[in-house]
């Protein structure tokens, strides 16, 4: 993130150091790329019929039997408390904990056979289910909205993506979670918003100056080239300069923004739409992704939870610090199903829907037998996870689970079918090769994989 209040040596005549002015050149601004400079300066575009995307991170894994993959004639320990119930889609099932889900279940499809082989900890589902690929040989593979980002640019004076409403934080390892833009390079990380929506007086802390830097002295900042001494003059004739010289003023252009102001102003919407997404920091979230879209944004994401330690999450083990299965119904399942069915309905009411996608997911499924503590532990041998919008099929159902959810019994789909499947509704070529560390081609999915044909 950019600062221009951060406190660092060597300061010129305005408070500003030198350190600081290489450091807001050089950091791409609020994950912007020298393609998004070039469009904020030129003439407005027209508007495309690009489809964008609001990638919904269940972060925690939430169980497929307690959700969207229903077991009825399971035993006890196994298909859990919950009821199945009819949905607006003939034949497809969800359990009691979504009513308001099923009531718009015609809007997305649900696959019930997603699964993968890693080990069963958090860090290497986010990983895969945001990249397609698993972290290795030291090399991190970009998010997907970072591709996004990198291959067509932003819209105006927009990031191409945002993150809501914080990143993934800690969650039991210490490997990457997959939400920067890995070897594509910090230009194309998201913006993250590091904020909660839903608490009083929000403000977008990065985007917007601090209330004591007043217009004149952003002026004054703007144009500090004049201070910096001769020391630098070498540098700044060269082309790398230019770019940091484009880059910052870029920075300042987005914060003095009003457009990219009004994206982010959640005061801007009437009481009653707020109520309706929910006034949690889920809902506000989601409110925030259609307000991102229908500004311009091309893909967000939202992670419902920063951590699983110490909240009720759908990370049901159980026993503290965590929850059990009665909670999660009683506090997760309502935000959740409020939330995304209200973004749906909204989205659907304003013609967005036919160009945004909507991705729900978690990092893998929970065991189906019940543990003692009454709740079910990591298991990535299968899970189920929500699609519609865009080109994407809604009503259908892809895959199934064996009788107690617990493997593959039909279409076996991995991350990155999941992934070229996300590519493909973005219409990316999921094969196109990126440049890679030392400028080695890298695939955007591996060389075989295909999309999940039965959702277009």
């Amino acid at each position: 993130m950019i600062r221009l209040d951060a406190p660092r040596p060597v300061r010129f005549c305005d408070g500003l150091t030198r350190r600081d002015f290489l450091y807001a050149g050089a950091v791409p601004a609020l994950g912007l790329t020298l393609a998004e400079v070039q469009s904020a300066t030129a003439d407005a575009p027209k508007p495309d019929a690009d489809v964008n995307c609001i990638f919904i991170f269940l972060v925690g894994g939430p169980s497929q039997l307690d959700t969207f993959d229903p077991k009825p004639d399971a035993p006890a320990e196994v298909r859990g408390p919950f009821s199945p119930i009819d949905t607006k889609a003939p034949g497809v099932r969800v359990t009691e904990i979504f009513p308001k889900l099923a009531a718009h279940a015609d809007k997305f499809s649900l696959v019930r056979s997603m699964y993968h082989t890693a080990t069963a900890v958090h860090d290497t589902g986010h990983q895969m289910m945001q990249t397609g690929r698993l972290f290795s040989g030291g090399v991190e593979h970009p998010h997907m909205g970072s591709v996004l980002g990198y291959l067509k640019g932003g819209r105006g004076e927009l990031p191409a993506h945002v993150l809501l409403p914080r990143p993934i934080g800690r969650t039991g390892g210490n490997l990457p979670h997959g939400h920067t833009a890995g070897y594509l390079g910090k230009p194309h990380d998201p913006f993250i918003l590091n904020a909660d929506p839903s608490t009083p007086n929000f403000k977008v802390p990065d985007l917007l100056p601090p209330e004591y830097l007043t217009p004149q002295r952003a002026d004054r900042r703007q144009k500090l080239r004049d201070a910096v001494d001769g020391g630098l003059t070498a540098f700044e004739k060269s082309d790398a300069a230019k770019q940091m010289d484009d880059n910052f003023a870029l920075a300042y252009k987005l914060m003095s923004s009003e457009k990219a102001r009004a994206a982010f102003d959640l005061s801007k919407e009437p009481d009653k739409v707020r109520e309706r997404y929910g006034k949690t920091r889920f809902g506000q979230s989601c409110l925030m992704a259609r307000r991102l879209i229908e500004a311009g944004v091309r893909f967000v994401t939202v992670n419902m939870f920063e951590t699983v330690f110490d909240e009720v999450t759908w990370d049901i083990h159980g026993s503290r610090p965590f929850t059990d299965i009665t909670e999660m119904a009683k506090q997760v399942a309502p935000n959740f199903d409020q939330g995304l069915s209200t973004l749906l309905d909204d989205l659907s009411q304003r013609g967005l829907l036919k160009t945004t996608m909507v991705v729900a997911t978690g990092e893998f499924g929970r065991t189906p037998k019940i543990n003692p503590a009454g709740g079910r532990d990591h298991h990535p041998g299968v899970w189920s996870l929500l699609m519609g919008g865009g080109p994407l099929k809604g009503g259908t159902v892809v895959g199934e689970s064996d009788e107690h959810a617990y493997a593959p019994k039909t279409r076996p789909l991995t991350t990155g079918e999941f992934a070229a499947t996300v590519y493909r509704g973005l219409g990316i070529d999921y094969h196109k090769e990126l440049p890679g560390p030392q400028g080695r081609p890298i695939p955007i999915t591996d060389y075989g994989v295909k999309a999940i044909e039965e959702l277009f």
